[in-house]
């Protein structure tokens, strides 16, 4: 064997050793996804997703992360990274073991023909991530200026107990507020009465209960804002208030916020919730209601012939059907509702305080929308429907998983009985 010969078998071995005992996953594919080189750590992550194995990276990931194989298509450069980070959810909980593992990817174009995947696991990472963002928000509220403050005293159900003039500067309210709930400060289908009731308990268990997101006042208008609710333990008698409620007016920090939620929390394709995002807000959601059982209902939703759609019209035309759907989730569903896209043309929505009735209401009047709206794209008129399964949370249902199955069922029973309709399980 020429010297040159040895030197670069003996380069390929020391890479594959180095590919193989990586103290993170890698995977070696073409541009296409097809899997070269991959070493046992990157197998093992991804064994969850396929226990008969996978020879394509993107068809293997595919439900979790549905807009992986668009970024690589979509990336232009000669070489460079596609995606940096991104945090995938393998998985819902259950009754018995609540957390999901995530998985860290980052994918790297090294030439013309090759791709490389680096996965790791962080499920510990994010629950400190977790822990950490909620500490950062508590130190925030008490440091930033006063004036930034309404300071609301609640009585044990959540009731406005007085009346003070931080509360008319940042909300607008007057003392008419005492004795109203404080769902008054919440857009109309922001919250529900079982989550007003949820954060004065998950307040007792923890100490705190902090929300983000957009605020009402009393003329209508709304600004995006962070509720920290704390009980005040001492204070507590027949008479006294139970509860402060902090409301701070962040509406300046938005931008960045909507960024950060954007890059964690969203679709990329679509700019709704994520699959990581259904599973986290599932996670807290099946928690209030071993706490305290109420109606909690997931609509499992599917584009017809999308397939059909995709190749007669091209993947723009399918993409462009996915943000349409998406948009028409939005506009339909309440704010409290959780829109989320799971994977390729699956849909799904997480609805709160919702019987499986409200939900088949909602969902109907969805596929009429959606039925009645014509896409103009590249010259084509498109037109299409979809199908949707509807199961609620029961004593039975071992977790959010076999929440997820069930609606599935429900899902495909839609389907086999002819598209555009919705059902529900059982």
């Amino acid at each position: 064997m020429p010297p040159e010969a040895a030197d670069v078998g003996a380069e390929y071995e020391a890479l594959l050793q180095f590919l193989y005992l990586a103290p993170v996953g890698l995977a070696q594919t073409t541009l296409e996804g097809e899997i070269v080189m991959i070493n046992p750590l990157s197998a093992q992550l991804l064994m969850p997703l396929s226990q008969q194995g996978f020879s394509n990276l993107f068809a293997a990931l595919e439900d979790v992360a549905p807009d992986l194989r668009h970024q690589a298509a979509k990336f232009g450069a000669a070489s460079g990274m596609i995606c940096d980070g991104v945090r995938i959810q393998l998985g819902p909980g259950t009754v018995t073991k609540p957390d999901a593992q995530t998985l860290s990817l980052t994918l790297l174009k090294l030439d013309s023909k090759r791709l490389m995947a680096v996965l790791s696991d962080v499920t510990e990472h994010v629950k400190r991530e977790r822990l950490l963002r909620q500490s950062e928000a508590w130190l925030n509220a008490i440091m930033t200026g006063v004036r930034d403050y309404a300071l609301i005293s609640l009585d044990s159900q959540g009731r406005i107990d007085s009346w003070n003039e931080s509360i008319g500067r940042i909300t607008g309210h007057d003392s008419s507020a005492v004795g109203e709930p404080y769902s008054i400060f919440y857009p109309g289908d922001g919250i529900t009465p079982h989550r007003l009731m949820d954060r004065l308990r998950e307040a007792d268990d923890s100490g705190w209960s902090l929300d983000d997101g957009w605020r009402q006042r009393a003329n209508g208008s709304r600004f995006w804002g962070s509720a920290l609710l704390s009980p005040l333990r001492l204070l507590q008698d027949d008479t006294g208030p139970a509860y402060c409620l902090i409301i701070r007016d962040i509406t300046d920090k938005l931008e960045a916020s909507e960024t950060i939620r954007r890059a964690t929390s969203c679709d990329h394709l679509t700019g709704i919730a994520n699959r990581r995002m259904l599973f986290e807000a599932a996670e807290i959601e099946l928690a209030r209601w071993r706490r305290a059982p109420r109606p909690l209902t997931l609509l499992m939703l599917d584009a017809d012939h999308f397939k059909t759609i995709n190749d007669r019209f091209g993947h723009p035309a399918g993409d462009a059907v996915l943000c349409s759907l998406a948009a028409a989730l939005t506009s339909t569903f309440r704010e409290c509702d959780i829109v989320a896209r799971v994977g390729g043309e699956e849909f799904a929505v997480l609805l709160p305080s919702t019987s499986v009735q409200g939900a088949l209401a909602v969902a109907t009047r969805l596929l009429s929308v959606v039925a009645g709206q014509t896409l103009e794209i590249e010259g084509h008129r498109i037109q299409y429907t979809v199908s949707g399964g509807v199961a609620s949370m029961e004593a039975d249902v071992t977790g959010f998983d076999a929440l997820m199955k069930r609606a599935d069922r429900a899902l495909y029973a839609a389907k086999s009985a002819g598209r555009n309709r919705v059902q529900s399980f059982g």
